[in-house]
């Protein structure tokens, strides 16, 4: 069984904001694995999800570049390893270089595009700054009858593409923010993937149970909780973060066109940061020595 450390809980609990000793016994029974801790916990208390941010251990910043015919744009990941770094001059001119070669090529394997002149300027910065850095991901979005719009967060921690099959660009910039501030799932319900689907059914199921109602009540509340889900996730489905009283999709569509697809990207979303305390580095220290 996997031993439980206080980060471990202390993630948790900022996930699920459920309290200490609840945590910790989840994380016992799941043997010190948070998702099916979280799992379980929604299974059997009826938490909401809990928060999709967990601890990262990747800083940096996130680019984008949109034709000016909006027929194309570009998105990218540079990562460090600290927040003063990504502030840099030097780090963000390499950034730069990065989402020009990338705009150029239209290129998303990052080590064809770092292949040269992009890696010899990494390993450079690298020496200079003295962290690690990373181009971690690329992302070309198209439009072959409609425009390509973007939106890039102040802070440089969010950007995100979306394409618009119809409509004017500032439309596609606009629902580009929305994607940025709500940060939906999927374009349409019907795109959500199956087993993301089944296991949502699975953890309404076991709620819905708990309440001793008959069969066919169950069922009724089962499927309302996934309506209600793929409604909440679905971002023509979303009410506009600029006026909730009109959902995304009618917002596009009353400008004559239909949203073809979204990227966005969060810095160092994924990527799981690892926490060792002061006395286990010590520990660890004098065992290697």
């Amino acid at each position: 069984m996997a031993d439980v450390t206080t980060a471990m809980v202390k993630e948790l609990r900022e996930r699920t904001g459920l309290g200490m000793l609840e945590c910790k016994k989840a994380l016992k029974a799941s043997d010190g694995d948070i998702d099916l801790a979280i799992e379980e916990m929604r299974k059997s208390s009826g938490m909401k999800a809990a928060k999709k941010a967990g601890r990262t251990a990747a800083d940096g910043v996130v680019a984008a570049r949109v034709a000016e015919d909006g027929s194309f744009g570009v998105l990218v990941e540079v990562n460090s390893e600290t927040d003063f770094v990504a502030r840099d001059d030097g780090f963000l001119s390499f950034v730069a270089k990065v989402v020009d070669a990338a705009f150029s090529s239209r290129e998303v394997d990052v080590a064809a595009l770092m292949a040269g002149e992009l890696e010899a300027d990494r390993e450079a910065l690298v020496q200079k700054v003295g962290e690690n850095v990373s181009v971690r991901r690329v992302a070309v979005v198209e439009s072959e009858a409609g425009v390509v719009g973007s939106y890039v967060h102040s802070n440089n921690r969010i950007a995100v593409l979306t394409a618009i099959e119809g409509g004017e660009q500032d439309l596609a910039r606009d629902v580009a923010m929305h994607v940025a501030a709500v940060n939906p799932q999927v374009v349409n319900p019907e795109d959500m993937p199956g087993e993301v689907v089944a296991k949502e059914r699975e953890i309404a199921t076991a709620q819905a149970e708990d309440s001793g109602k008959p069969a066919e009540i169950i069922e009724k509340m089962v499927s309302g909780k996934i309506n209600k889900f793929l409604a909440e996730n679905s971002l023509v489905k979303q009410a506009f973060v600029k006026d909730p009283d009109v959902t995304v999709g009618k917002l596009v569509e009353s400008a004559g066109g239909s949203i073809a697809s979204f990227v966005r990207y969060e810095v160092g979303e994924g990527i799981a940061k690892q926490e060792v305390d002061f006395a286990t580095e010590v520990a660890q220290q004098l065992q290697g020595s």
